[in-house]
């Protein structure tokens, strides 16, 4: 990418380019790139309106992507922004009625956004709002029981909603879940988890359950726990255990069903390890080890089933390089380097294949720079910049 940038997010888009936005820490805060699967480019294109990081990324139906809230690392932001694919540019839409980072988002299926959580200058937030594309605008749904940040948000088969753990930071993390429910909006807690967590990662299974993985827990550090949660039953039952403990990784749905977990950190090292789960089996197994080992990066399953890396922090630096995970031959290749090394950034497949990665930070500055990876030439151009620089958003 153009710009080093963590904590910023990316969003795949229908034509499967990945758009990125935002993050920190430099020039590039507001800017936004495009990465083309199909050449492996990426493109800059327009800025956000704002600099932001710590904020969420979703893909709308129409082929939008809503950018919402984050921080610019003076105020806490509740501005919201749309990016059009067609015209690559950025306009703003609806203020959330709540500033917030840290928080999460879900599309729903009648194609409405939920935001959820995340925290304020002042308090941890549990208050929801719903985002309506064909208006444009925001209302509020039913609180939740916990107010949370750092947590998990997934819809199930069902259109409902799970929100996991999390809790902030120096504070005993949460071990337990609600539910919202879009025809009532209304939220109910499930049995609690077996270990309470933040900074985990879930995945929605083929078989509709979801799994939670890894994570920290207060006091103890990086968890090598993994629980399911089974909607039908509202229960949480412990799998088998990763082989390693790790917090801050990724966790990938692959086509053929399995779990890929790639990175993150110990508490001593950054990993460079990657481990598969195979739910008929409920076990995890090692596979290839990624060249360079990462914390803090995104993870995309492209139109062919390969897995895009890219950047995070290595053990010493920033890193601005990608790699490709083959399913087939459970090995790692290198790609096309970023134009920015960037780390808490988010990356997104759109509709055409291309990867679009878009803010975080290079430890100096938030950056509002974009990339696109086209997977058929394996290289990156940039995007359209967001008008807010931002990172740790969200996709």
């Amino acid at each position: 990418m153009k710009y080093g940038r963590k904590v910023h997010t990316k969003s795949v888009l229908a034509d499967g380019k990945v758009l990125v936005t935002g993050g920190c820490c430099s020039a590039a805060g507001n800017s936004t790139e495009l990465y083309d699967p199909s050449t492996g480019r990426w493109t800059t294109i327009g800025n956000l309106n704002y600099v932001r990081q710590f904020h969420t990324a979703s893909l709308l139906p129409n082929g939008k992507v809503l950018v919402t809230g984050g921080t610019n690392n003076v105020v806490v932001l509740n501005s919201a922004e749309l990016y059009d694919p067609s015209t690559r540019s950025w306009t703003t839409t609806g203020n959330i009625d709540n500033a917030r980072k840290l928080h999460t988002t879900s599309v729903l299926t009648n194609g409405k956004v939920l935001v959820a959580g995340g925290e304020n200058e002042t308090a941890l937030l549990k208050s929801a709002q719903l985002y309506d594309p064909s208006t444009g605008k925001w209302t509020t749904t039913g609180n939740m029981k916990y107010a949370r940040a750092f947590h998990t948000e997934s819809v199930l088969f069902d259109g409902n909603v799970l929100v996991t753990g999390g809790a902030p930071f120096q504070v005993e993390c949460l071990n337990n879940a609600d539910v919202h429910d879009p025809s009532t909006s209304r939220w109910t807690t499930t049995e609690n988890l077996n270990n309470a967590r933040l900074l985990h990662i879930t995945s929605l299974l083929t078989d509709g359950k979801i799994s939670v993985t890894d994570g920290e827990k207060s006091h103890v550090g990086p968890l090598k726990t993994v629980e399911l949660y089974d909607p039908s039953t509202g229960r949480w039952t412990t799998t088998g255990n990763l082989n390693s403990a790790r917090q801050l990784h990724t966790a990938s749905l692959l086509p053929d069903g399995k779990v890929l977990v790639t990175g993150g950190t110990n508490n001593v090292v950054v990993l460079n390890t990657a481990e598969l789960y195979d739910p008929s089996t409920r076990n995890w197994t090692t596979t290839g080890k990624m060249k360079y080992a990462r914390l803090l990066h995104t993870a995309s399953v492209l139109s062919d089933g390969k897995v895009l890396v890219t950047g995070g922090n290595g053990n010493t630096v920033i890193l601005n390089s990608a790699e490709l995970y083959d399913p087939s031959t459970r090995s790692w290749t290198t790609t096309g380097n970023m134009n920015y090394a960037r780390l808490f950034h988010t990356a997104s497949v759109l509709f055409d294949g291309t990867v679009l990665v878009t803010g975080g930070n290079n430890s100096t500055e938030i950056l509002n720079s974009a990339e696109l990876y086209d997977p058929s030439i394996g290289n990156w151009i940039t995007a359209g910049n967001p008008n807010n620089a931002r990172m740790s958003h969200a996709t």
